[in-house]
């Protein structure tokens, strides 16, 4: 346990790009819990593109505040409890923000237990909220079907990975689309997408026609914008757009327009359109960890993870997440696990 606590705050909030002065770090002494507390220390930290929703202002949730530490889900190890259900080395996960140690409320946290053989971030990513939201997106609002063509954008990304290779995995076609030849390459070669589509050089609008040749029966939409009007000129009759994401204007502190032929589009087609948060799910996530469990185990999921080593490089790791450097879930490694469980 080392001897101070290191957080993140907010310091202003961004009138445009995301900048690291955006943020300051500070040195506190780790709290100590009292009666109904835990104190959780932070291991890995996922970084999201919702991360930047968050300081933008308030939206699903409250924004944060400025002077507050940044949130962040991550995952943890209890170090101390004065709270009744939890005890040392219980692994949990929750909002524990940037930050070497949170002090809790046993709400604020939900234990899982590590699954044999795969690695703790696993279950921050393909096991934990990243892949629960490609599950639930995917198979409950989208209902692809075997045969049926799937169109994922952002494929390259932490949950557009996973979202393509369940649609393979359920039979379907699915085509990708992400942003340098490296990139599609691994969706074709290393993730099993049919074909792949590069927004920054091809056209979008004649690649997906080209590589859809049937028609787009359910969209994954993870970035809005241009890529979303493309997609939606493209849609089969009674096709189903999930809309989980819209990073291309996330970074540009300006909202992005409405993509053309809405609602005609979808009034002429007969299309389903829905957002959704992955908390809607919280009552089912038992189920989705066990499919994805399953599909990690048997091969139908290849997992791509980006590792950031350090608390000290979440801020430049968010800001290239933004920017599309990373291929598959974005992270930070905080500390290693301690004690039995450690292993």
């Amino acid at each position: 346990m080392v001897d101070d606590n290191r957080q993140w705050l907010l310091r202003r909030r961004p009138t445009g790009p995301l900048t690291e002065d955006v943020f300051e770090l500070r040195r506190t002494a780790v709290p100590v819990p009292s009666e109904g507390q835990v104190l959780v220390r932070t291991l890995c930290l996922s970084l999201d593109p919702a991360n930047r929703v968050w300081i933008m202002g308030p939206s699903y949730r409250p924004a944060v505040e400025v002077g507050a530490v940044m949130d962040g889900f991550a995952l943890g190890q209890v170090v101390r409890s004065e709270h009744p259900g939890f005890t040392a080395g219980d692994w949990v996960s929750g909002d524990l923000g940037w930050q070497d140690y949170r002090l809790a409320s046993g709400r604020a946290l939900r234990r899982f237990v590590r699954q044999p053989g795969v690695p703790l971030s696993y279950h921050l990513g393909v096991l934990g909220m990243t892949g629960l939201t490609a599950y639930f997106g995917l198979l409950d609002i989208g209902r692809p079907e075997p045969g049926q063509t799937v169109l994922v954008s952002g494929a390259a990304g932490a949950t557009g990975s996973v979202a393509g290779q369940i649609a393979k995995a359920r039979g379907c076609r699915v085509v990708g689309i992400a942003g340098s030849p490296t990139k599609c390459g691994l969706l074709v070669d290393g993730l099993g997408y049919d074909a792949a589509i590069n927004y920054r050089e091809d056209d979008v609008k004649a690649a997906i026609a080209r590589h859809c040749p049937d028609g787009v029966d359910v969209y994954f939409d993870n970035v809005g914008g241009s890529i979303l009007g493309a997609a939606l000129l493209s849609m089969n009759i009674g096709g189903r757009i999930i809309c989980c994401g819209a990073i291309s204007g996330y970074d540009s502190g300006e909202p992005l327009p409405s993509p053309p032929g809405i609602p005609s589009l979808l009034i002429g087609k007969r299309l389903e359109m829905k957002g959704f948060i992955v908390l809607d799910y919280a009552a089912r996530f038992g189920e989705g960890i066990a499919a994805l469990t399953g599909w990690v185990n048997d091969g139908s999921i290849v997992v791509r993870e980006d590792r950031v080593d350090g608390l000290e490089q979440a801020p430049q790791g968010l800001i290239g997440l933004l920017a599309g450097e990373n291929v598959g879930k974005r992270w930070v490694h905080i500390a290693e696990p301690e004690g039995p469980q450690a292993s």
